[in-house]
């Protein structure tokens, strides 16, 4: 949509009370709008990774970036964003010492703009961006995982960051806890809250819960 059509949907909805017919017409011009997002933005990469295990881009909020920083403050070594969209977690985690910061996405668009946010911050080149998918990418040398995804890829998320990341880790989620983890720490409330999970005792309770029902 152009500035002028823009300005002229801005002039109807300020100047005028709109009847059935633009109530219609209003709503035909924003879905199409919507759509050009989805299609341009969204969709390019989407494709290549099968629907079950597909996540919507939804941009994190300031008071949920800082409770991902709180609770990984003092810690060092790789991070790495799975999914990470504009790029601002990256970035802020790089700010607070956490090297190297690392995002994985597929999206082109999206990581043009978390490359754009970066240079202009002044960080270019310490800061990496891979177009990768995340389920593919070889976690074992990663110290901090922050996971901003949607509950329905949890599992299957849980499954691999079990399988590949050393007892130092630290799994940050944000917005939905991993179901079958308890956190070591959390930080902020509703849709703000993020949840903390040390690799070492996800796995010493995944082994208790297993000798459990063994007996």
């Amino acid at each position: 949509m152009d500035a002028e059509a823009l300005d002229e949907l801005a002039g109807r909805l300020h100047g005028e009370a709109l009847g059935g017919r633009g109530l219609l017409q209003l709503a035909a011009t924003a879905g199409l709008a919507a759509y050009a997002v989805w299609a341009v933005v969204l969709m390019p990469g989407f494709r290549r990774v099968p629907l079950h295990l597909q996540v919507p881009y939804v941009p994190s909020s300031v008071q949920q970036v800082a409770n991902v920083m709180g609770l990984l403050r003092g810690r060092t070594g790789k991070t790495v964003d799975l999914g990470s969209g504009d790029g601002r977690l990256v970035l802020a985690a790089y700010k607070q010492g956490l090297q190297p910061a690392v995002g994985y996405e597929l999206n082109p668009w999206l990581l043009w703009l978390a490359r754009y946010r970066v240079r202009r911050a002044g960080y270019e080149g310490k800061v990496s961006f891979l177009k990768q998918d995340l389920w593919k990418a070889n976690l074992s040398d990663c110290y901090n995982v922050i996971v901003f995804l949607a509950p329905s890829v949890k599992s299957s998320l849980a499954a691999k960051l079990l399988a590949e990341l050393p007892d130092e880790a630290r799994v940050v989620a944000g917005r939905f806890p991993f179901p079958s983890w308890t956190p070591s720490s959390t930080m902020g409330q509703g849709l703000e809250q993020a949840w903390a999970y040390d690799m070492k005792e996800v796995r010493r309770t995944a082994r208790s819960g297993t000798e459990g029902r063994a007996l």
